[in-house]
């Protein structure tokens, strides 16, 4: 993962879960209007994120089947690399600060 956007849209599918948020929740936590780090924007772009209606959040946003798999896959490779004491989205985010620095 050469991309610190690629950890952060990670952190984004697990943040939201296998259930799904209100659009709002998500858009006050996610968005930003810095053009480095747009990763609400690249996980819609990519088909991570679903939107769609929910009758008790109104406007809701949901992992996609894509995200899903790409979730699965990511935390396939960083389990096999990872060492033993460390979960893998503690492995991913170490990857990206590397990465910036």
């Amino acid at each position: 993962m050469s991309d610190p956007v690629d950890a952060l849209i990670l952190d984004l599918l697990e943040w939201i879960g296998k259930g799904s948020r209100p659009y709002t929740e998500v858009i006050e936590a996610w968005r930003t209007s810095c053009p480095r780090l747009p990763v609400w924007e690249e996980a819609n772009e990519r088909g991570f994120i679903d939107q769609h209606y929910d009758s008790l959040n109104g406007r809701a946003v949901s992992v996609s089947v894509l995200g899903l798999e790409r979730l699965h896959c990511v935390r396939t490779q960083t389990t096999a690399m990872a060492p033993a004491d460390q979960a893998p989205v503690e492995t991913l985010r170490s990857l990206a600060l590397s990465e910036k620095n």
